[in-house]
């Protein structure tokens, strides 16, 4: 890993997720996503990555799920990649922000129409009687826009963790584990981030 203090975090991410998308022989974009709700109790699950920008890293969910009310009710959120063909993890911290209708409309338009269906189907993290409900509910959403395109539902949409730290760690032999750590300088905000870097004992 570099030694230089002015490299960009988001450059070397997408170094890395170029190899993880060459060695790693499932969703290399998959990642632990940490919640707490209002009362600090956390929740972790994997969801995918769907986008990086320069201001943070972009996933989609349903907000009445628990992840979303987690996130709506406590605006904080971590994120881990373990890419285990290349023996390296990336670790992300820092507040969320609901990305814009523009964006969550773009990419529901870019889902399979299956999955279009599935998100007005879905009442996710509900109690569900059985799997005959839930494709009851995809055929009728399923014949209610049989016709034409699939709108987005309006408790579906986007989060983005603005990062305030992200740790790179990569395996190294007996255990002496390289870690690199960018922390967003403090003052700067995430449309024009500065970083500071230090590297960790393992």
């Amino acid at each position: 890993m570099t030694d230089s203090n002015d490299r960009d975090p988001y450059n070397l991410f997408a170094e890395w997720m170029k190899e993880a998308e060459q060695s790693e022989p499932n969703d290399p974009n998959a990642m632990a996503l940490a919640t707490a709700d209002a009362s600090g109790i956390p929740s972790v699950r994997m969801v995918l990555l769907k986008g990086i920008d320069p201001r943070g890293f972009v996933f989609y969910t349903n907000t009445e799920s628990r992840k979303g009310a987690q996130l709506l009710a406590n605006r904080n959120a971590a994120l881990c990649f373990h890419w285990k063909s290349l023996r390296r993890q990336v670790r992300v911290e820092g507040p969320v922000e609901i990305v814009t209708d523009a964006e969550a409309d773009a990419y529901f338009e870019s889902r399979p129409r299956e999955s279009r269906i599935g998100a007005w189907a879905s009442l996710q993290s509900r109690p569900l009687e059985g799997r005959w409900e839930l494709e009851k509910r995809v055929a009728q959403f399923a014949a209610k826009y049989a016709i034409g395109t699939v709108p987005r539902p309006p408790h579906w949409t986007g989060f983005r963790v603005l990062p305030s730290r992200i740790e790179f760690w990569r395996d190294r032999p007996f255990r002496l584990h390289d870690r690199l750590v960018f922390q967003r300088a403090e003052g700067t905000d995430a449309n024009a981030p500065s970083w500071t870097t230090e590297h960790l004992y393992p």
